[in-house]
C-alpha cells in the first residue's frame, strides 16, 4: 500500500484514537483492490468478513426485495461500510457496488473485532460512529417522510453544490434513476419535481445541473440544521 493511502486511512474518525500499535494489527493482512464500475462487492445476507474503505471512486449501498431494488446511500472517500454488520459478526443488510472506476481497502473483520476489546480510544471512536450512524439515519426518514419530493431535491441540490464547491452547477455522478431511488422517488416522480424546480431557476440537460437562482431556491427548499445539518 502506498504510505498516502495509510495515511488517508489513518486520518478517517473511526482510526484517528487508535493506538499505533492497534491501527497496525488492524491494518495487516488488508487487500488493497481496484474495481471498474459496475462491480458487485457485497450482497445482503452475505456474512459480514470485511470492513471496506473507499479510497477512491464511488460506491452505492443497494437493496432488493420482491423484484424491486432501491439505492440506500452514496459512499464517498474516504468512506466505509459496513461497520454494524462487522461488529456484530452478522450478515450485511445491504449490498454495495462500484458506481464509478474505484479503490477498495478492505480490512478483514476479525481484525476490527479483537481491537474493540483491546484500545479503548478505537472503542470509543466505533461508538461515535455508529452513533452517527443512527443520527444519519433518523435525519434521512425525517427527509423523507416530512418532506414533498421537490423539496427533497432542493435540499439535495443545495448540499451537493455545497459539497462539490462548484457553486451553481452540480454534476450528476449516478444516473437519474439512481439519484431517483436515493430521494425516495420514482423517475416519473424526479422528472416532475425537476419540472417544479424550474420556477425556482433549476434547469437540467443530462447530468449538467445548473441553479439559476440559488437564493430562491433555497427559500423553497428552507434546510433545517434538523434534517440537513452535517454529523
Amino acid at each position: 500500500m502506498k504510505t498516502e493511502d495509510v495515511d488517508a486511512v489513518r486520518q478517517l474518525p473511526l482510526f484517528q484514537d487508535a493506538r499505533k500499535e492497534t491501527f497496525a494489527k488492524i491494518m495487516r493482512g488488508v487487500l488493497l483492490q481496484r474495481f471498474p464500475p459496475g462491480v458487485t462487492l457485497i450482497t445482503e445476507s452475505d456474512t459480514a468478513d470485511f470492513l471496506h474503505v473507499v479510497v477512491d471512486g464511488l460506491v452505492e449501498m443497494f437493496a432488493t426485495h420482491g423484484g424491486r431494488e432501491t439505492t440506500l446511500s452514496l459512499v464517498r472517500p474516504v468512506g466505509t461500510f459496513i461497520l454494524a454488520a462487522v461488529l456484530t459478526d452478522q450478515v450485511y443488510l445491504q449490498s454495495a457496488r462500484t458506481v464509478l472506476k474505484s479503490r477498495l481497502l478492505m480490512i478483514p473483520a476479525a481484525h476490527v473485532r479483537a481491537a474493540m476489546g483491546t484500545d479503548e480510544g478505537f472503542t470509543r471512536a466505533v461508538v461515535a460512529e455508529l452513533a452517527r450512524g443512527y443520527r444519519c439515519t433518523i435525519k434521512e426518514v425525517k427527509n423523507q417522510k416530512l418532506r414533498s419530493g421537490a423539496e427533497r431535491l432542493a435540499n439535495w441540490l443545495l448540499q451537493e453544490s455545497a459539497r462539490s464547491g462548484a457553486g451553481a452547477a452540480v454534476e450528476l455522478d449516478v444516473e437519474k434513476r439512481k439519484l431517483a431511488a436515493l430521494l425516495g422517488m420514482t423517475p416519473e416522480n424526479l422528472s416532475r419535481a425537476f419540472s417544479t424546480l424550474r420556477d425556482y431557476g433549476v434547469t437540467s440537460v443530462g447530468p449538467a445541473i445548473r441553479i439559476g437562482e440559488p437564493e430562491a431556491l433555497a427559500a423553497f427548499a428552507r434546510p433545517n440544521p434538523l434534517i440537513d445539518g452535517p454529523e
